[in-house]
């Protein structure tokens, strides 16, 4: 069986940057994400741009040297609460890897995250249509 580790994403790794923009071009190529690859000048300039901004926070699952899994985080501020919060902006999983509790394993990194940094709650999106990581995002807690 192979082994699935899941890994806060450093952009000065060749391997992280590799598979953050790898996986965002698969998602964005997914009917769940714009149905289009990154153009060119996008995928030119998401892993400067990912590590220029201050908040971003990516974790990466692997299966041995394979990178099949991504949630793309920002952390935000909750006037209401004076808090920190994540926001889960884009999370993704290479098809085949679906259904394998890999999706579980990122959203505890994510939560253990924001544990770490005392955030008041994690926040995300999701397509109506999406009903596969609807029923993900609720069995880890999540709620309208």
């Amino acid at each position: 069986m192979e082994e699935t580790k899941i890994f806060e994403a450093n952009l000065d790794l060749t391997l992280h940057s590799q598979a953050v923009l790898e996986l965002t071009n698969q998602y964005a190529a997914d009917p769940m994400g714009d149905g289009k690859p990154l153009s060119p000048d996008v995928a030119k300039e998401l892993i400067p741009g990912l590590s220029k901004h201050p908040t971003t926070i990516i974790f990466l699952a692997f299966q041995d040297k394979k990178a099949v899994g991504i949630a793309t985080c920002f952390l935000e501020f909750s006037t209401f609460r004076a808090k920190a919060m994540i926001h889960i902006s884009d999370f993704f999983l290479i098809p085949e890897f679906r259904g394998k509790k890999i999706g579980r394993m990122l959203l505890e990194a994510v939560h253990q995250k924001a544990v770490e940094l005392k955030c008041c709650k994690i926040i995300l999106e999701v397509q109506e249509n999406n009903t596969r990581a609807q029923e993900v995002y609720r069995q880890a807690g999540f709620s309208r």
